[in-house]
């Protein structure tokens, strides 16, 4: 009898042992996983890695720009590892066309370049085999048009 009061004292401490306790507080972990995800942007974006220095910006980028009174604008833009652009432009079933050259300026982010020159003053975003143009303000530009503002780097 006393082996059986031994063994059922024994089973009951080990069960109490191995349960969870329910009125304990939860802790959400909601707000670290936010945090931790924050940090990481802030490492990916501060940590010295941008488009200027982690991209192969130079090259060659095309796209049609919407235009309101001709079915688009064929844009071309060149950028040399220099920093030098030629921007061209040919308004489609029109007969005018832009020819621009100049140096690109970085913006301090490192991910945005203005084209400033006699008929152009052009914000883009640089990204992986492309550019986004961006309105005046530096901001992209939103829409139903909106694909048409993103040259495809073709060389």
């Amino acid at each position: 009898m006393k082996k059986i009061f031994l063994l059922a004292l024994v089973t009951g401490a080990t069960l109490t042992a191995c349960t969870k306790k329910t009125d304990a507080p939860v802790e959400d972990n909601s707000m670290k996983n936010d945090s931790l995800v924050e940090q990481k942007l802030d490492t990916i974006t501060h940590d010295g890695h941008n488009a200027e220095n982690s991209l192969d910006w130079a090259g060659t980028y095309e796209a049609t720009l919407p235009c309101a009174d001709c079915p688009g604008i064929k844009t071309t833009i060149i950028i040399t590892k220099d920093g030098a652009f030629t921007y061209l432009s040919e308004y489609l079933e029109r007969n005018t066309n832009i020819n621009n050259t100049g140096t690109i300026m970085w913006h301090d982010n490192g991910s945005v370049i203005h084209l400033k020159g006699k008929d152009i003053d052009s914000k883009l975003k640089v990204i992986e085999n492309g550019l986004i143009a961006l309105d005046q303000d530096g901001k992209e530009i939103d829409g139903p048009l909106k694909a048409h503002y993103r040259f495809t780097k073709i060389k």
